[in-house]
């Protein structure tokens, strides 16, 4: 045990110097642990994240197995990740329109999930707050219209795949907070959509990126596009 707590503080040390908070990936439990003659003892445990594993693996002895297998692991994860962000560059603009679209839909799904159970009833209220972090106090409303979108449009449909990816982030920063800050209440959960959004949009400004509402908007939706691809295979 005490060989391996070196490891991890190795791990944790190559944490802190990456600029990550070493509490939220090596966050410590205390648990009793029976040491003989019906006696307990106190100790230290972790609950580690996917990335603290990945550097534990990558501090421990490659000559130990389970070290080999996990250092391999994540060498393999990492490679198919690489494959996947050079197919993705290979995507035409309308086809990572549709990526991050499908992803954008799955990833509102999950947080409505989520949301509902912190207490969230005013579904419209909450992702405007989002919105309104995110675009400098627009709600969607006011983003349709900038847009010159027709009523009840979707937005997201009608983003390019920069700005898909810049709300895919929020949506998903938003949901993870809620579920690590055991978020509880409408209006906590409406302050933290708003902060994500609103950090998700400096972030943007730090990087010298463009702002969400100056970003293009394409010239045709995704359900346009998607009815002329419908009509195409028809014809043929």
């Amino acid at each position: 045990m005490g060989k391996f707590y070196k490891v991890i503080k190795s791990a944790m040390i190559a944490c802190q110097n990456s600029n990550n908070d070493i509490n939220d990936h090596f966050p410590e439990v205390r648990k009793m642990v029976d040491i003989g003659s019906k006696t307990k003892r106190e100790t230290i445990d972790y609950h580690l994240t996917r990335y603290a594993c990945y550097i534990i693996a990558q501090n421990g002895d490659s000559r130990k197995k389970v070290i080999a297998l996990a250092q391999t692991y994540f060498a393999v994860q990492t490679r198919k990740q690489e494959l996947s962000e050079l197919e993705y560059s290979k995507l035409t603009e309308d086809e990572k329109r549709f990526y991050q679209r499908n992803l954008t839909r799955k990833g509102n799904y999950s947080l409505n999930q989520t949301a509902k159970k912190v207490g969230v009833k005013n579904f419209d209220k909450f992702h405007n707050a989002g919105y309104k972090g995110l675009y400098n106090d627009e709600t969607a409303d006011d983003i349709a219209k900038r847009k010159g979108l027709r009523y009840r449009e979707d937005i997201l449909d009608n983003m390019d795949s920069v700005e898909l990816a810049a709300n895919l982030f929020r949506i998903s920063k938003t949901e993870q907070k809620l579920k690590k800050e055991n978020v509880k209440g409408e209006n906590k959960a409406n302050e933290v959509h708003y902060e994500v959004g609103s950090k998700v949009r400096n972030t943007i400004k730090e990087l010298g990126g463009t702002m969400p509402e100056d970003l293009p908007t394409p010239k045709k939706s995704l359900k346009d596009l998607e009815k002329e691809k419908i009509a195409k295979i028809k014809n043929y």
